[in-house]
């Protein structure tokens, strides 16, 4: 038999929904509510583009020239965004991950990050999903099996979808205040009110023409601790991607840029984030992990919202 780009394939169900977490980078590579996509995912015969549904450790987005500064030692991590000279997503997004665990509606995976060019410390990572009746839920939780205490951030890279060809006819609402205007390899330049602006979508309304890859922070929450980013169509579906407070920034991608024409702003890629892009280096969200610290944070995915 021939082994799929991504690896293994563990399937989710409850219900009508339906999730395809898969082995390289325990990404999520698909999610239906019946016959309805809910992400915008890739075929089991193809290699995940466009970080499609991967999860980034140790830092979301992108790190400057894959360079920083971490207690007076300089790193320089291999940069995997050459058109842009930086270090982007992380390191564990291409790995084989370890299925630890798998019954019909969740299941986990785990990977030891070891110490690698730019990064000398031991992380152990597990990722959690798990569906109920109101969607899925993802946990992500590292821990640092080091004797030294080093940075860290996470992150997730799903693209929602309302089944639309393209997310120009979709109404969509983010709940961020302020965002993080870039420079032109994609670095946080400071902050601005999204007052004004075409990135200001806290009232739900037509997407459009936008072209869009910021990070949001000032994240307005619901009663229950959480931030949502909704997707909808006038008398169709919707879907919304939840944070929860241990991510206080949200990057949104319209896709315009993506090297696959077929493939640009046919989702709307909604990214939580625990740190603003570039965190190694502004220090904007940036944790530290003591040795023997653990850290964890949730966010999920309403089919139905």
């Amino acid at each position: 038999m021939k082994t799929a780009p991504s690896g293994r394939q563990i399937e989710l169900r409850r219900g009508e929904q339906r999730v395809v977490v898969t082995e390289v980078g325990a990404g999520l590579r698909t999610y239906m509510a019946g016959t309805r996509p809910v992400i915008d995912g890739y075929q089991e015969s193809e290699r995940c583009t466009g970080a499609r549904g991967h999860s980034l450790i140790p830092w979301p987005n992108r790190i400057k020239a894959g360079k920083y500064s971490w207690r007076g030692v300089e790193q320089q991590l291999d940069l995997t965004e050459p058109a842009f000279n930086g270090a982007i997503h992380g390191l564990t997004r291409w790995a084989a991950w370890q299925l630890l665990e798998h019954e019909d509606d969740h299941a986990s995976f785990g990977h030891v990050q070891y110490a690698c060019p730019g990064w000398p410390w031991v992380l152990e990572c597990r990722i959690d999903y798990s569906l109920d009746d109101t969607g899925l839920t993802v946990r992500t939780t590292a821990t640092n099996l080091s004797d030294s205490p080093g940075p860290y951030g996470a992150g997730a890279h799903p693209y929602l979808s309302v089944g639309t060809p393209s997310i120009d006819m979709a109404q969509v609402r983010v709940p961020g205040s302020l965002y993080l205007p870039v420079d032109e390899v994609g670095i946080p330049t400071g902050r601005e009110p999204v007052q004004g602006t075409h990135y200001d979508l806290r009232n739900e309304e037509l997407l459009g023409g936008r072209k869009i890859d910021v990070a949001y922070t000032d994240l307005g929450r619901d009663s229950d601790g959480r931030a949502r980013v909704r997707l909808s169509v006038p008398d169709g579906p919707a879907v919304a991607l939840w944070a929860d407070e241990g991510y206080p920034y949200l990057e949104i991608f319209t896709g315009d840029s993506l090297p696959q024409p077929g493939r640009r702003r046919s989702g709307l890629g909604v990214e939580p984030m625990t740190c603003a892009p570039n965190a190694f280096n502004s220090g904007d969200g940036l944790l530290t992990l003591e040795p023997g610290q653990e850290h964890s944070a949730c966010w999920g995915i309403e089919p139905y919202a």
